[in-house]
């Protein structure tokens, strides 16, 4: 390589010191490593960033000291060579050097039609995008005028001849890019990228590669691996005889193909080379790589080659046969992959290559695509899956109630919410695309119908696709890609569990949640919503009952009758996981969100009742609170109607005790929910240690349980030690410690969360990534003092965080024990577990 102070030429010999990313970019650092590997690059010249950046400030190079790098016939490109291909950059410039002297040459060798059309293709990019003309007078289509006519347009312009001077050209090219580089459009841009403010560029000139001429002659890119699946497949385009000429211009598919003629039959040996330099990058620079190339009279030229765009599918297929191949090691691929992007194929996901007629967009809260009928409540949705019928639940927000409905609903759709708000929280328990905060549309549930932009109406019936992972609401039925839970997908994650360091369990309320946990081999269950078992049809008419009983012991009347199916469930769910962990929640949620919210409801219930509607008006009224979140609710419900904790400990323990005959010991977790005091956690103790003794006594079987809490709020992680006495395990609900330290409501904070992002409020969404500087010190707090007090207490994360790869480097790099999370987002936890141990290795110990 011969070294300038502003510029560097490469050669076979280029010492890989020279060029480097930081100063010269990536497009000049791979074309280097093309040209160690013996590929026939063009001529290149790479122009480091300093450089760039003196050009933009005035201080040109000298041109002509370049150009002369270039033997003979100087006809160049000049492309943007940015540290991260992802930033964008200007726009590519061809056939710099184009003048009169060259195209007489051109028209001698190549012909007047492709001289004029590489010429007139040159006028109009240095006119547009250097000269900064009107595009409109230079639009021509090549034709025996076109030349004429744009020349004559850039004179009438600009009062002189378009330039012949080789130099002069390259000169204000590269000045008109570097100051592109530096425009306020193109800085907003990039940073959107995640770009940061001080990006830098480098410039790459080349020796043009006409694709043009006589013999089999024209340019192309051949990749070799499909960016959709990722599996392996020759793919690309090939135009013979390119650069705008319109005759003798022919298309050619790359492998043969029935539809037509191909370059591996036009030209086998030409497809041969190609192939022969695709495995040459793909086992030294560790990559598969689409390569640009042009072909002149039989000879290949490698023009640029960059990395194959792909999706998260090919993301996972590319990296694992690499790995399996031996070009990479196998904690390269785990790097390779983005953990969030595995949730992208553990659903249906709309196909990105479909076209798409938007009708509304909001926070895409569970990934996922699904098409189906809309329906306005949990009532329909239940009688359209008993038609067979996919329907997709929209709602203003969904409620407890809903919950019958989102199970028969392949997707759900939300007005208002956000991303840890019910009906979020569900959905992705559930596996369901799920979009909240949609405040495109406004939903009038009495009329059935949805309003979108641009008075766009959609009744109860219509089709629409919802896409979960971009927050799109699409008219009709999309094109669909299946799940990909392949070979693939599963080595993968296999890879990660031999290196991950923090358990990964999975939040799971019924038995279908617990199979899918151990679909995706989670370590058990680090938290079961007992509450939600309690809403399907044959089961609300008890728990009412239950409420509206006048004595504890009509409660306990009612709860036999609950007793036998809490029972059913828990066996199910011990069995289902086969001895892994099971930590089960008792009962949380306050008593009103079991009774009905309007008259109708009302009326209904007094009719299975056997009561007067003024009675059970009058209940519901007083139950109702100004405030449920701070309400009669979690451990204040186990202290106050202590039965209800009572028939769930018994449930648990005997169910415990059938399953562990029937296969696996099992050694059941009860956690108590809202603890506030160390107090209530001795009560709860007490009564749930009394029932494991009658149950022992009657059942004539040993068993041994672990009683724990979940830290919810802010007090209860600033006394942990004392709590960490009666417990053996603390368990961080940060849904609830976020709202309660916050001061704010999940449900209604993605109204207004994206104003305060973007006025740096808050850096993130703190019910999205858990906030470490306010709540992160309460875990480290409570876990702290909770060790202090019980050096073997286990630490633990179980709210929506858990899924969260930021929040998960927090609790790994505190020494919690595991994190749980839905099982949908079990794939997502491990693979970035698995990051995070290779590269921190280092944890800390018991805090």
């Amino acid at each position: 390589m011969q070294k300038h102070t502003d510029f560097a030429e490469f050669t076979e010999a280029s010492p890989s010191a020279e060029i480097t990313v930081a100063r010269h970019g990536w497009r000049a650092k791979c074309l280097q490593r093309l040209i160690r590997l013996d590929l026939p690059v063009p001529r290149t010249v790479a122009l480091p960033c300093e450089t760039v950046r003196a050009i933009a400030a005035g201080q040109m190079p000298d041109t002509g000291r370049i150009a002369a790098l270039f033997e003979g016939d100087f006809l160049v490109s000049v492309r943007s060579s940015p540290e991260n291909p992802e930033w964008g950059g200007p726009g590519t410039v061809l056939n710099v050097g184009m003048n009169d002297a060259m195209h007489a040459r051109l028209t001698a060798s190549h012909g007047r039609e492709a001289a004029d059309a590489l010429y007139l293709r040159f006028v109009q990019n240095y006119a547009t995008h250097v000269a900064r003309l009107d595009p409109d007078m230079f639009h021509d289509e090549p034709g025996p005028e076109a030349l004429t006519r744009a020349r004559a347009a850039y004179h009438a312009e600009m009062d002189e001849e378009f330039p012949q001077d080789p130099a002069r050209q390259l000169a204000e090219v590269l000045r008109s890019m570097a100051r592109a580089w530096e425009g306020t459009t193109a800085r907003l841009l990039r940073q959107a990228k995640g770009a940061p403010a001080e990006a830098v560029l480098g410039l790459v000139v080349q020796e043009m590669a006409l694709g043009i001429g006589p013999g089999f002659s024209g340019s192309g890119t051949i990749q070799f691996v499909d960016s959709v699946t990722g599996a392996a497949q020759v793919t690309g385009r090939f135009r013979g005889q390119s650069q705008g000429r319109k005759a003798a211009v022919e298309t050619l598919y790359l492998t043969r193909d029935p539809r037509g003629a191909s370059l591996e039959e036009a030209e086998p040996a030409v497809f041969q080379e190609l192939a022969h330099y695709g495995a040459a990058c793909r086992a030294k620079l560790r990559e598969e790589m689409q390569l640009e190339f042009a072909v002149e009279g039989g000879k290949v030229s490698i023009i640029d080659a960059v990395r194959v765009v792909r999706s998260s599918r090919a993301a996972v297929k590319i990296a694992v046969a690499l790995a399996e191949d031996g070009v990479i090691p196998r904690e390269d691929a785990l790097l390779r992959v983005e953990p969030r992007a595995l949730s992208e194929l553990l659903h249906y996901q709309v196909d990105p290559r479909a076209p798409r007629d938007r009708i509304a967009s909001g926070i895409g809260a569970s990934p996922g695509g699904a098409t189906g009928k809309i329906v306005f409540s949990a009532a329909a949705a239940q009688a359209s899956a008993a038609r067979d019928e996919p329907c997709i639940l929209v709602r203003r927000e969904t409620v407890p109630e809903d919950i019958r409905g989102m199970h028969a609903s392949v997707a759900v759709l939300t007005e208002r919410g956000g991303v840890t708000s019910h009906a979020a929280v569900i959905a992705r328990g559930l596996g369901l695309p799920c979009i909240v905060g949609c405040t495109d549309i406004q939903i009038n549930p009495r009329e059935r119908e949805m309003r979108g932009p641009r008075g766009r109406i959609f009744r109860e019936g219509e089709v629409i696709t919802v896409d979960g992972s971009t927050g799109e609401v699409l008219v009709g039925a999309a094109e669909m890609l299946p799940p990909a839970l392949d070979d693939g997908f599963r080595t993968l994650l296999r890879w990660a569990d031999n290196v991950r360091d923090i358990g990964i369990r999975a939040n799971a309320d019924t038995p279908d949640d617990a199979r899918t946990a151990r679909d995706f081999d989670a370590d058990g269950i680090g938290l079961c919503r007992t509450e939600h078992m309690f809403f399907d049809e044959d089961r609300l008419t008890v728990m009412r009952e239950m409420i509206f009983a006048d004595t504890p012991n009509d409660r306990r009347v009612a709860l036999e009758r609950l007793l036998p199916m809490q029972r059913a469930d828990f066996i199910a769910l011990f069995e289902i996981m086969a001895g892994h962990p099971v930590c089960i929640r008792l009962f949380d949620p306050p008593l009103h969100e079991f009774l009905p919210h309007d008259r109708e409801g009302m009326r209904e219930l007094a009719e299975a009742l056997d009561r007067p509607l003024s009675e059970v008006t009058r209940r519901c009224e007083a139950l109702s609170e100004f405030n449920p979140m701070l309400g009669m609710r979690g451990v204040r419900l186990g202290v106050t109607v202590p039965e209800i904790y009572d028939m769930q400990a018994r449930a648990i323990f005997e169910a415990a005790i059938e399953a562990g005959r029937r296969g696996a010991p099992i050694e059941p977790e009860i956690m108590i929910p809202l603890v506030s005091a160390s107090r209530e956690v001795e009560i709860v103790k007490t009564r749930v240690d009394a029932v494991a003794a009658a149950v022992r006594n009657e059942m004539k079987a040993e068993f041994t349980y672990r009683l724990g809490v979940m830290v919810e709020t802010p007090r209860a992680a600033l006394r942990a030690g004392e709590i960490a006495e009666h417990a053996h395990f603390l368990s961080f609900g940060t849904n609830d410690l976020t709202q309660m330290t916050y001061g704010l409501s999940r449900d209604d904070a993605g109204r207004f969360m994206s104003v305060y992002v973007n006025n740096g409020v808050y850096a993130e969404d703190p019910f999205h990534i858990l906030d470490v500087e306010g709540v992160g010190e309460l875990l480290l707090i409570g876990a702290g003092r909770g060790r202090a007090a019980r050096a073997d207490v286990r630490i633990s994360v179980c709210g929506e965080h858990g899924g969260n790869p930021e929040s998960i480097a927090f609790c790994r790099a505190a020494g919690f024990d595991y994190v749980s999370c839905s099982p949908f987002r079990v794939p997502v936890a491990r693979l970035a577990a698995a990051h995070f141990a290779l590269l921190a290795p280092k944890r800390r110990g018991a805090l």
